[in-house]
């Protein structure tokens, strides 16, 4: 994810050489060429945060928010806010979203609403595909009430609109 507030990038993943914890690096681009800070776990909850995340930039709060299926807490939708700071990165406290097996992880920001969108499957709930509401506080998020389309599906993606304030959702 881009952060236009450093003019830094974030990259978070899952660190296989150390436990598969949540991980998260600050890049530097400066011309063809890219360097890193060092590496920030965000997560070590159980030892493991499963494949799905999705990273978006908060361009109202200047934060970047990391959510991610936690299979060391029976595999919950969780958020977490980080702060880029120089070519580093912390985080507040992880605050779940999803108290159900969530996959399929996907994130937009949207900026009438000054507000982020998690839109996941909900595995939990015969894979029914859901949308959050999330805003960021200093270094937290609260959520709104989920909204299930109704629909079964996997692999989400999603756009917000500017000139109609609204997002599409697309799922397979």
């Amino acid at each position: 994810v881009y952060d236009t507030n450093s003019d830094k990038v974030v990259i978070a993943y899952r660190d296989p050489a150390n436990n598969n914890y949540g991980t998260a690096i600050v890049g530097t681009v400066s011309g063809a060429n890219i360097t890193y800070g060092t590496a920030v776990v965000f997560s070590s909850q159980g030892g493991f945060v499963a494949k799905y995340n999705t990273a978006v930039f908060d361009s109202n709060s200047n934060k970047v928010v990391i959510a991610y299926t936690d299979a060391g807490n029976s595999s919950y939708g969780t958020a977490i806010v980080g702060t880029v700071s120089g070519a580093s990165i912390s985080f507040g406290s992880e605050v779940v979203f999803s108290s159900s097996n969530t996959q399929y992880l996907v994130s937009i920001y949207d900026s009438g609403n000054e507000k982020i969108i998690f839109s996941y499957s909900n595995a939990g709930s015969s894979n029914s595909i859901t949308s959050i509401v999330g805003t960021v506080s200093e270094t937290s998020i609260s959520f709104g009430t989920a909204a299930d389309t109704g629909q079964d599906g996997y692999y989400t993606a999603n756009v917000y609109d500017p000139d109609t304030g609204k997002f599409v959702l697309v799922y397979r």
